[in-house]
């Protein structure tokens, strides 16, 4: 076995695996969504079982976002703005404050003093 050999089996089974990947997204997809009927979903199930590139090409430039799409957009917008804000110094010192106020005693500052850098 050659070097060559070795490259382009690396290439096809990436390509494989490339391909196996479209169909598991596109199937699970497909199974996911609330706004297709039964019937609208064995009907895209079997033109991907029947002609499979084609119908995942078709499937993929036909789909529409859903009302679904954007509510898991927008959560995942501000998952991602929480994380990008929180830092665990300002949070204990927000926990300090509480505690110095009386709000919360000692052993639920450690408690959320430990979650916090954890």
């Amino acid at each position: 076995m050659t070097l060559l050999d070795f490259f382009w089996g690396i290439i096809i089974f990436y390509f494989w695996f490339m391909v196996i990947w479209i169909f598991i997204r596109v199937f699970a997809d497909i199974f996911r969504r609330n706004d297709l009927s039964g019937v609208a979903k064995v009907a895209w199930t079997l033109a991907l079982l029947i002609l499979p590139f084609l119908g995942a090409l078709v499937y993929m430039l036909l789909r529409k976002p859903t009302e679904q799409d954007r509510q898991e957009m927008m959560q995942a917008q501000e998952m991602q703005r929480r994380v990008s804000n929180y830092s665990a110094a300002d949070e204990i010192a927000k926990l300090e404050g509480l505690k110095t106020s009386g709000s919360i005693t000692q052993a639920e500052f450690d408690a959320a003093k430990a979650r916090a850098l954890a």
